[in-house]
């Protein structure tokens, strides 16, 4: 609602990883530079930690999105598969159905493996969340970097993980992974004057073009309430934006981050408490207004786009549209009988319904069709996935991506049937 307001094209602090939004300072620029090098070896295994919401999802999305066109990327989000889950998705990923049996799959994923080495392509998996992956899957993954020719190897893997990761990787059993790991990078916090650049550099993407919104106050407090993490420092910017906006003033104050660290549940100082409670009421009154309109559009977005012929007597009334949930379903018939190798394009997701139902209104008309909505497990929370297009070629989906606009606040990337499969969700949950 303050996109106007504040003269943006869109909101500049999502906390979906939007690689438009990316951020190169702060080390970030280094840590993808170093992370590309390591790829480009082809050696060993790479680890990356970072606290939560520093920003490890960002870099690897941003890093796939730099590969070479001779890597071949896959994503393994699910840090609970268990190894032959793991071997299924690799291979649904890659465009390939996965035969049964771990001992199938794994010398179906060794012919794929050669075979694309003999192209002259590389693959390399990226797991996040890997601190919650069990100690059997590590090793087995360990296990899946022995595939190799007499000079190559023939996949490698980088690991994304918070602190707990190196806690995991000290446990003796596993240590012949850990003696794999080739390149060991940790993601810090943003500094005070990093959050400042950070701050300017999301406002000018989204459109801003004015004098700086953050004072240099307001950025202290930012760096203390946040800790230095990208995912905090979203959340209070957004929110103080809010509350200046509630407030019809351009000038963010102390006050509008108090409200902002309120309803945050961030801990305020007990200097500045003073006028919470009031900028509090305005927040609360806004975020009302801000879901009585989403279920507004939504309402508006489940009628025909033009007034309905009265009906003739004798004919039946016309159906109504139907809702996500039953796109939902019709999704789920479809990735049933479709191949698993059938690539699509994630555009956007959204953790409601009515929220789906929004983005889904606000895409471009350029959009690939069919247009489909897929309610399943995004970086292992439920979420309302909307896809777009069907292709049976990688380098078909790809063409269609690159010519993709963006849907707000959400970078589009391609997922396969296969993959999708492994993280469906019943429509009522």
């Amino acid at each position: 609602m303050y996109f106007d307001f504040f003269g943006l094209k869109e909101a500049p602090f999502r906390i979906t990883p939007n690689t438009d939004y990316w951020y190169a300072g702060g080390q970030r620029g280094d840590l993808l530079a170093a992370l590309l090098y390591a790829v480009g070896q082809g050696e060993g295994i790479v680890k990356v930690v970072g606290e939560v919401g520093s920003g490890k999802t960002m870099l690897c999305r941003k890093l796939a999105a730099q590969l070479p066109d001779a890597v071949d990327s896959v994503y393994l989000g699910n840090p609970t598969l268990a190894p032959d889950d793991m071997l299924a998705a690799i291979l649904a990923d890659l465009g390939e159905t996965p035969a049964d049996g771990r001992q199938a799959r794994l010398a179906q994923l060794n012919t794929v493996l050669l075979a694309r080495h003999a192209a002259g392509r590389r693959v390399v998996v990226f797991v996040e969340e890997a601190q919650g992956i069990a100690l059997e899957s590590l090793e087995f993954l360990r296990l899946l970097t022995n595939l190799e020719t007499a000079s190559d190897k023939l996949l490698q893997i980088v690991l994304f993980g918070q602190p707990e990761l190196d806690t995991l990787l000290a446990d003796p059993r596993i240590r012949q992974l850990k003696d794999r790991i080739t390149v060991s990078l940790r993601l810090p916090p943003l500094t005070e004057t990093d959050i400042a650049d950070y701050l300017r550099t999301r406002l000018a993407v989204a459109g801003y073009r004015g004098p700086d919104l953050f004072a240099p106050p307001l950025i202290a407090g930012i760096a203390r309430l946040s800790g230095g993490l990208s995912r905090r420092i979203n959340v209070l910017a957004d929110k103080t934006l809010l509350a200046a906006y509630a407030g019809q003033t351009h000038t963010l104050t102390a006050a509008h981050l108090d409200a902002a660290a309120g309803d945050a549940e961030m801990p305020v100082p007990p200097s500045s408490r003073r006028g919470r409670h009031r900028w509090a009421w305005l927040t609360a009154g806004l975020a009302a207004g801000l879901g009585l309109l989403a279920f507004v559009a939504w309402h508006a977005l489940s009628r025909p786009a033009t007034p309905p012929r009265p009906a003739q007597v004798g004919e039946p009334p016309a159906p109504a549209a139907p809702s996500v949930p039953e796109l939902a379903a019709q999704t789920l018939d479809w990735l049933a009988a479709a191949a698993p190798g059938t690539f699509i394009i994630q555009v956007g997701s959204a953790k409601e319904a009515a929220e789906a139902a929004v983005l889904m209104g606000s895409l471009n008309a350029a959009m690939p069709q069919p247009v489909r909505v897929f309610h399943g497990l995004s970086q292992g929370q439920p979420a309302w996935l909307i896809l777009a297009g069907e292709f049976t070629s990688r380098h078909a989906a790809s063409t269609a991506l690159r010519k993709l606009p963006a849907a707000p606040g959400n970078a589009p990337f391609l997922r396969t049937v296969g993959k999708l499969r492994t993280v469906a969700l019943p429509t009522g949950q």
